[in-house]
């Protein structure tokens, strides 16, 4: 396991998103854990249009639980479990196979209780004031060329 820590304005999210986009993979889970307002959806946004190649209206899964997108790499799925109930809602709608098919970007991933998968990539988003987040990435399991990709830029926490 390895964890990175990224100080970043909103105006910089893309600077991650476009490092991030050129190491994922099909299977790769990208959990994004924080508070409402945080910046999850404003990430898992550009994250997808970096993916994609191009700008793409992205909306927020809120109400749809899950939207998907196709890129070149995988289909993206982008789930917001924010109004589960119980986890096994998450099945029902596929997930699970999701999470070895595609890119799946998950806001609220705590909602997924032990249907979490043990490999993925922890993304914890923090307000350090009202224009920049503190990002933690931890990269759980195997995740090399994500690792190779952050040295470079970002604060080692072990």
């Amino acid at each position: 396991m390895s964890c990175y820590t990224f100080t970043l304005t909103l105006q910089e999210l893309p600077l991650l998103a476009k490092l991030m986009a050129g190491n994922l993979r099909k299977g790769d889970v990208v959990a994004l854990w924080g508070d409402l307002g945080v910046g999850k959806t404003t990430f898992a946004r550009v994250l997808i249009q970096a993916l994609i190649g191009h700008t793409v209206e992205v909306p927020s899964p809120t109400f749809t639980l899950v939207q998907t997108y196709d890129c070149q790499l995988s289909e993206i799925w982008h789930c917001d479990l924010y109004r589960l109930t119980n986890p096994t809602e998450a099945l029902e709608l596929g997930i699970e196979d999701a999470f070895y098919t595609t890119i799946c970007l998950i806001e609220w991933p705590e909602k997924l209780g032990k249907f979490l998968p043990i490999n993925r990539i922890d993304m914890l988003f923090k307000i350090k004031d009202e224009t920049t987040r503190e990002i933690t990435v931890t990269l759980i399991g195997v995740h090399d060329s994500l690792q190779t990709a952050f040295e470079p830029y970002a604060r080692r926490m072990s």
